[in-house]
């Protein structure tokens, strides 16, 4: 199933509060529920003001209606081609 890199343009979503992850989480696990398990949210990286998203999805329009639902920004979306880490370095 392919991998997806989700970048969100949230003006200064680096400063939310507890409560505030707390329900952006809720949200998007609950419209994850509703669209069943075809798509999956695997974690997200949180800059000053951006959203970093990795999903698994069978395609990119899946992760676009989860934007859709949930009324999150999905300002570009790329499936992932390859993963590379130090490891890659010992051939």
């Amino acid at each position: 199933m392919p991998k997806y890199v989700i970048e969100r343009d949230i003006p200064n979503i680096g400063n939310v509060t507890p409560d505030q992850v707390i329900a952006i989480s809720q949200k998007s696990c609950g419209v994850l529920k509703k669209m069943g398990p075809q798509i999956q949210w695997v974690h997200s990286y949180v800059t000053k003001d951006k959203i970093y998203c990795i999903y698994i999805a069978p395609n990119e329009e899946m992760v676009r209606e989860h934007a859709r639902q949930g009324g999150f920004p999905a300002n570009s979306i790329s499936e992932v081609k390859l993963m590379i880490d130090p490891t890659s370095a010992e051939g």
